[in-house]
Parts: C-alpha cells; sequence; structure tokens
C-alpha cells in the first residue's frame, strides 16, 4: 500500500523527476496526494485530501515508536504514502534540520552576519558597539562560525550563552532573532553571536549514528480535520497536556516499553507533523526535494494562480501581509488554505 525506503536511499530523490514516484502508487483513482496527473483537467477534477508530512524525532526512532506511528495512524484512517529513513549525515550535509527550522537557522548556520537585516540602532544601543566596527573588526559570527572560531562543540557553545543570558548579555530584536556577546571562553576574543541557541538543537538530528523515520500521509478532511490531526492525533507539543490516547501522549506514558532512553519533554516530543497543508508541501521540499509541481498539493497551488516562485518563497515563512505566513494558515484543511493562499497573493 505504500513505498518504503531504506536509509540513505531518500537522498536520491533529488536526482530526477521521476524520484517523485515517492509520493503515492499511481493509479486511475490516485488521491491528490500524490504525483500530479498528466492531465490537468484529471487534477481538478481530483478531490484535494489533507497530506502531510510526518517524522520521528531521533531521540524516539526506536522499531517500537515505528510501529506505534503506523498503529495510530491506520486506526484514524490516515493513509501512509511511503515511509524512510534519513540518516544524521544526510541531514548534516543537506542542512535539512537548517532549512527545516529556517527563521532561526538562517541567523545561526545559513547566512553571514553581514546577509542579516540586523536592526542597527538597537544592536548599537544594547552593546554600546558600533555595528560597522564590530563587521569591521571580524568579532561577529553566526553560531556555526562561533563554534569553529571558540574551537567548541554545540554542548560548549549553548554552555557559553546560557552564561551570556544570565549575565543579561543577550538581546532579542525579533521573533527567533537574538544576539549574545559571549566572552567567557578562555584565550579568545570576546564575540557577538547569532542565536547560538540553535547549534543543541541542530546537534540532535546531526548526531553520528542517529536518523529520523519519516512517513507521508493524506486522509480526508471531512473525516479528520486538520486542527485535530494535531491537537488528537499528534497531540500538543508540549508531551505532559497531550490526550493520553495521541501518538506524543502515549510515548511519554511508555517511553520505557518503546525504548527511549529518558523522558519525552517540550523539545524532545517523539513525533513531529506539518501544522498545515502548505507547511507539508514545504517539508516536503525541503526533506524529500519534491519539485513543487510534481507535488499534487504544490500543483493545486499552481493551477489557483500562486506562481511555484511565491510558494518557493512562502517556505521559508515570511511576513506575509504584517504575519507570519505558517501562523496565518495553520490548520486549515487543503481547500481551505488553497483559497487561503490565492485571498494573501490577490489581497
Amino acid at each position: 500500500m505504500f513505498t518504503k525506503f531504506g536509509a540513505g536511499v531518500v537522498a536520491g530523490i533529488a536526482i530526477g523527476y521521476g524520484a517523485a514516484v515517492y509520493l503515492h502508487r499511481q493509479s486511475a483513482s490516485s488521491s491528490s496526494a500524490g504525483v500530479v496527473p498528466d492531465s490537468t483537467a484529471k487534477l481538478n477534477t481530483l478531490r484535494t485530501k489533507n497530506s502531510a508530512f510526518v517524522f520521528i524525532k531521533p531521540h524516539a526512532n526506536t522499531p517500537a515508536v515505528q510501529s506505534l506511528v503506523q498503529k495510530v495512524l491506520a486506526s484514524k484512517k490516515i493513509t501512509i504514502l511511503s515511509q524512510g529513513e534519513l540518516t544524521a549525515a544526510e541531514i548534516d550535509s543537506g542542512k535539512l534540520i537548517d532549512q527545516h527550522y529556517y527563521a532561526i537557522a538562517s541567523k545561526a548556520t545559513l547566512l553571514k552576519p553581514s546577509e542579516l537585516k540586523v536592526p542597527i540602532a538597537e544592536f548599537e544601543k544594547f552593546f554600546g558597539k558600533s555595528w560597522n566596527d564590530a563587521l569591521s573588526e571580524g568579532s561577529v559570527y553566526n553560531a556555526i562560525d562561533a563554534c569553529k572560531y571558540l574551537e567548541i562543540d554545540s554542548n560548549g557553545l549553548d554552555s557559553a550563552w546560557a552564561q551570556a543570558k544570565n549575565a543579561k548579555k543577550l538581546v532579542k530584536f525579533g521573533g527567533g532573532f537574538y544576539c549574545g556577546l559571549i566572552d567567557t571562553i578562555p584565550n579568545k576574543k570576546p564575540i557577538y553571536v547569532f542565536n547560538g541557541f540553535f547549534m543543541s538543537m541542530r546537534s540532535k538530528f546531526v548526531a553520528p549514528g542517529t536518523s529520523i523515520h519519516f512517513y507521508v500521509v493524506e486522509w480526508e478532511s471531512s473525516e479528520l480535520p486538520w486542527s485535530d490531526f494535531r491537537g488528537k492525533v499528534l497531540g500538543p507539543t508540549d508531551p505532559a497536556e497531550a490526550p493520553a490516547d495521541s501518538l506524543r501522549g502515549q510515548i511519554l506514558a511508555k517511553w520505557q516499553e518503546l525504548g527511549l532512553e529518558s523522558v519525552p519533554n517540550t523539545g524532545d516530543n517523539g513525533v513531529h507533523a506539518s501544522a498545515s497543508p502548505f507547511e507539508g508541501l514545504a517539508e516536503r521540499s525541503n526533506w524529500l526535494k519534491v519539485p513543487i509541481e510534481k507535488d499534487s498539493f504544490g500543483a493545486r497551488l499552481v493551477a489557483a494562480g500562486v506562481p511555484p516562485a511565491t510558494i518557493a518563497e512562502w517556505s521559508v515563512d515570511p511576513q506575509v501581509k504584517g504575519k507570519s505566513l505558517f501562523d496565518t494558515l495553520e490548520d486549515l484543511d487543503a481547500d481551505e488554505c488553497i483559497a487561503k493562499a490565492v485571498e494573501l497573493l490577490k489581497s
């Protein structure tokens, strides 16, 4: 009923169009979460199903958790179209987790300080240092380069970041945008670091020997609204607040039986799932390298008048009409999501 990939195989999806078959068993009755049918007319007659990207986080990726996830999805009439593994090495080299958390990671690993839109007046007021001087002196780093300069690992930077926070040498410029003065590393000059906390988050996904197990899934919105998929099937971010029969609730209750090494918490909560059909598209594009037009939800957006270039821009959660795009589309079912995206484009 679904396609399964072993560890490392998913990397090949990026090689060419043919690999897009990861999404579906092609048939005359193929659902809308799969590869785009040849006929646009056929595409328009298909009913839009909800489709999401789900993965088990590295700390919980055990055979028992995989079995639990499949059992729970099946019980809720959620179809698994494909599943597979992505190794830490693939996640690291492809910067997949960085793209996943783009709003945070763009300041920590993907962009250099000179490329960031730093509120100069706020920087200079808080640190008492000219931004231009700090740049010219080479004393401003993103988190990944800070680790290299300071000769410390992610845990070392996390500790130094905590010290900067306690010393009130940390400033927030906006959502997911922080800068801290790291001046506690022996024999290293003080430096200004952006989003130093991210390296600890990242390390959990790129630690040697670890992996995520992913699922591409779909279901009828008439039987399960997206809000219930997240709230009741997945469960809230904090597993302690999750329904007992939700995935996160069950992983918390049975963590030892399921083979986890420690009690799940808000960060290590077992499973991730897309927050909307649009985020599902963005995540399939990032993690599995599926072209927008070859993903059926992406194709429907394009057919509705949203250009592929706009979809790509929106996939990193920009501010659209003064609000996070992801927040605007959160928990909407597929057809509502498409309608809202068209509305945002036209307004």
